[in-house]
């Protein structure tokens, strides 16, 4: 419960960057306009953000005839986490990773990249896949696109400052308290603000999808393999749509940015080797639940991550 309050409290003080942006630039009366566009945004974001996300990345959706072996494996997961079934996703990126998106596991969606299912072995993709399913569980889902919503507008209300009133600094521009240094501050620290936001949010609720992702899968190390694995391709191969809105970055299980500049300084995700670290010590210490793990590995077939890893030829969607 103290992480949802943290969290409330967080998405509480993104809101109001749209306050303050909207009082640097116009008082009282943009303020008032800023907080009518927060409440519009988070309305959008609610019902539309996750569509919007997924056409983003040009996600195109799978079923059992289309992707058996990829839709049969978050079929059994979605079981296990006694989720109702989401809708299926697939991402034509060489980058391996995953996000879940959706306002309620009954209208949830989760996507995985064709880098992440070509890449990872099946007990690896299962425990990806298992971790987007515990942000499902957890309702992080809901939280997570609302951020990316609220932080692209703060964003993009940032750059477009200094047509608001930045062109005024001899004060012809009267709403604005601070004039022309209200503006440069707002362009400058807005993003900056909303990134921290981010960060925060999205640390806090990633350790808590790996445990619960390890609980569902029943093996803690596949996740945490999976992990380092990501870790390595994510470092390597760009994902250009990321890179174009970054706003989206901390929905995947590793930040898909390449850390140029800012990105790397307000990382979105917390420490990787960290995270691994946590998952190991699940398995050593017997924190998970004493239960079969989702699927015994089988190269004849049937069992829950054979989701086409290493061992298999045949594409897991094709």
């Amino acid at each position: 419960m103290n992480g949802y309050f943290r969290t409330a409290l967080l998405l509480a003080g993104l809101t109001g960057l749209f306050l303050a942006v909207g009082y640097m630039l116009g008082g009282q009366s943009g303020m008032v306009i800023a907080l009518g566009v927060a409440v519009a945004m988070n309305a959008f974001a609610y019902w539309n953000s996750d569509k919007m996300v997924l056409r983003m990345y040009g996600a195109r959706q799978v079923d059992a005839a289309t992707a058996p072996q990829f839709y049969t494996m978050v079929q059994r997961l979605a079981q296990r986490a006694e989720l109702p079934m989401p809708k299926v996703y697939i991402i034509d990126n060489d980058q391996p990773n995953a996000f879940a998106t959706g306002r309620n596991p009954e209208n949830a969606a989760v996507a995985a990249t064709t880098g992440l299912l070509n890449r990872l072995s099946a007990e690896e993709v299962a425990g990806v896949m298992a971790h987007e399913l515990a942000h499902i569980k957890n309702h992080d889902t809901l939280i997570m696109t609302v951020t990316a919503t609220l932080a692209g507008a703060l964003s993009m209300l940032a750059n477009f400052a200094m047509f608001f009133g930045g062109g005024h600094g001899n004060g012809e521009n009267r709403n604005n308290p601070l004039g022309f240094v209200g503006v440069l501050l707002v362009s400058i620290l807005a993003p900056i603000g909303a990134m921290l936001v981010q960060m925060a949010i999205s640390r806090s609720r990633e350790y808590e999808a790996d445990r619960i992702g390890a609980e569902i899968s029943g093996r803690p190390d596949w996740l945490a393999d999976a992990l380092e694995g990501i870790q390595t391709g994510a470092a390597r191969v760009p994902n250009h749509q990321a890179e174009s809105n970054p706003a989206t970055a901390h929905m995947f299980i590793i930040n898909p940015l390449h850390g140029r500049g800012v990105d790397s300084l307000f990382s979105t995700h917390p420490s990787t080797a960290e995270r691994v670290r946590r998952l190991r010590s699940m398995m050593m210490g017997g924190s998970v639940p004493p239960q079969r793990p989702a699927s015994a590995p089988s190269r004849r077939g049937g069992s829950v991550p054979d989701a086409g890893g290493r061992q298999k030829r045949k594409s897991p969607w094709g």
